[in-house]
């Protein structure tokens, strides 16, 4: 057995050397890939973009002019440029137990040992040790009458046998299953983005509605107040019965605004438990406040040629675009000769003490070479079909990147809207509830009419819910500026 072991060792030595050889001065049939080139613009708008928004009036970091920085780099953590500590435990629970992120993960395994298995299963010669032991029976007119048809077989034998890549038919297929992981570790990339940009837009969200929720209570009890006012006139004959029942429609119908609000904070905190791996009766999530958020007022924006290599969607669709490419160049190798080189080393006895001995020792090697002649042309149209999935990925590829530029473009121009926006509604805010403070007065004082004050209520009522909302809208599309941009996963490893 030791000699077996050392004859094999000699082969597969003999072997790898001469193979070697023929595979480094062989060549590799099919187009080389080369990444799409980068769109050719230097903006994402027709318009250019204001350097920095305008300062809104009154208190608070919503208030605050931002600034548009061209070429900054991105923190990998970004959201912690809101400062709430509530958000940043929320994202770090939901990267460790993500289900998402996990099965991105997974996925990158999965396409990394298939790579390594054809790796090895495509550079390097195939050796197997085969031993076999038998008792047979064969017909006494086989041996010529008298000998015995009952007898022993022993047998160990070492094969081994490589397939050259002479036209790289293997190493494309190598190139293939390299771009499907590097596809894999940008969708893990992409999982990551997703999953923290999600988690602070929804907090935001969950933080707006909370503050609507709270001031349509405080409207309530004004309208509340209200209808006592008006039901008092009433009673001592200064209002009519018409008055109090509008008041009493006005006072239902804020009523009615406050459960699809609860309703809609509801359903913001069960995303939220589900975006952190948790169920919503066992996640209890923090109460967002809408004016504790800081409002990140430096953001950076990446040069149109570098948005290519930042977003991980258009880092995977690139990869998708290779993978396709390593499939072109097997379907034209695959035209191409295959040459296959054998040998086998070992022995066969009839007795176990004599298997290893000289006479009957066996051993044989070859070559062997196939030449695809009529294959009712289906190699052809293989290859036509992966040329036909190249073009596809790469029209898939070119439609990512427009979608990304889009993106980019309707965030800057929705965080230059936002500011103004949110100014307009302060003024308006502010207006309205002066306003209502000057009606409320002349109607005890029998000034004004009801549905003066009745005007003066809604408008109020609807100018602070407006004003809520807009603030939430800077504090959300700051945030889908840094997932537009790629949100700095290249920066992962250098997290404070």
């Amino acid at each position: 057995m030791h000699g077996l072991l050392i004859k094999m060792k000699q082969l597969r030595t003999t072997t790898v050397i001469c193979l070697l050889g023929a595979t480094l001065t062989s060549c590799m049939v099919g187009p080389d890939y080369h990444p799409p080139a980068a769109p050719k613009t230097h903006s994402y708008t027709e318009a250019p973009i204001a350097t920095k928004t305008i300062k809104t009036i009154g208190r608070g970091s919503a208030s605050q002019s931002q600034h548009f920085i061209a070429g900054r780099d991105i923190p990998a953590d970004w959201w912690k440029l809101f400062h709430s500590v509530e958000i940043n435990n929320l994202i770090e629970t939901g990267l460790n137990n993500s289900p998402n992120l996990q099965a991105a993960q997974a996925a990158l395994v999965a396409a990394q040992e298939n790579f390594n298995a054809q790796y090895g299963a495509s550079l390097y010669p195939n050796v197997s040790l085969q031993l076999g032991a038998e008792r047979q029976r064969q017909s006494t007119a086989t041996f010529g009458g008298s000998t015995s048809s009952i007898f022993n077989l022993y047998n160990a034998t070492a094969n081994v046998s490589y397939t050259l890549d002479t036209f790289g038919a293997a190493r494309r297929e190598l190139e293939s299953l390299k771009a499907q992981v590097d596809y894999q570790q940008y969708q893990i990339d992409a999982a990551y983005l997703t999953l923290t940009s999600n988690i602070v837009t929804t907090a935001i969200t969950a933080a707006s509605l909370t503050a609507q929720i709270q001031a349509t209570q405080e409207i309530i009890q004004q309208l509340t107040d209200q209808l006592n006012t008006v039901s008092r006139q009433f009673e001592v004959g200064g209002a009519s019965k018409a008055n109090v029942l509008t008041q009493q429609t006005q006072l239902a119908q804020t009523r009615a605004t406050l459960p699809p609000l609860q309703q809609s904070l509801a359903q913001a905190n069960h995303a939220l438990a589900v975006l952190i791996g948790q169920l919503p009766s066992e996640s209890h999530l923090p109460r967002f406040n809408l004016d504790k958020l800081h409002l990140p007022t430096e953001l950076p924006i990446s040069i149109p040629s570098a948005l290519i290599h930042q977003r991980p969607d258009i880092r995977a669709a690139e990869a998708l675009v290779h993978v396709a490419s390593g499939q072109v160049g097997v379907a034209v190798a695959n035209l191409y000769p295959q040459i296959t080189l054998t040998g086998a080393y070992g022995y066969t006895a009839l007795t176990m003490p004599t298997l290893f001995t000289a006479q009957n020792n066996l051993w044989a090697y070859g070559g062997s070479l196939l030449q695809p002649i009529f294959n009712g042309g289906s190699l052809r149209a293989k290859k036509r079909a992966a040329i036909a999935s190249y073009n596809q990925a790469l029209a898939q590829y070119k439609q990512v990147v427009l979608q990304a530029f889009q993106n980019v473009a309707d965030t800057l121009r929705a965080l230059e809207h936002d500011a103004k926006t949110l100014d307009a509604q302060k003024h308006a805010e502010f207006s309205a509830h002066q306003a209502l403070i000057i009606t409320q007065k002349q109607y005890k004082d029998g000034g004004v009419s009801y549905l003066s004050l009745l005007t003066a209520e809604q408008l109020y009522q609807s100018a602070k819910i407006s004003r809520i909302q807009a603030q939430a809208a800077r504090y959300a599309d700051t945030a889908a500026l840094f997932q537009a941009m790629g949100g700095g996963w290249w920066n992962q490893g250098e997290k404070s």
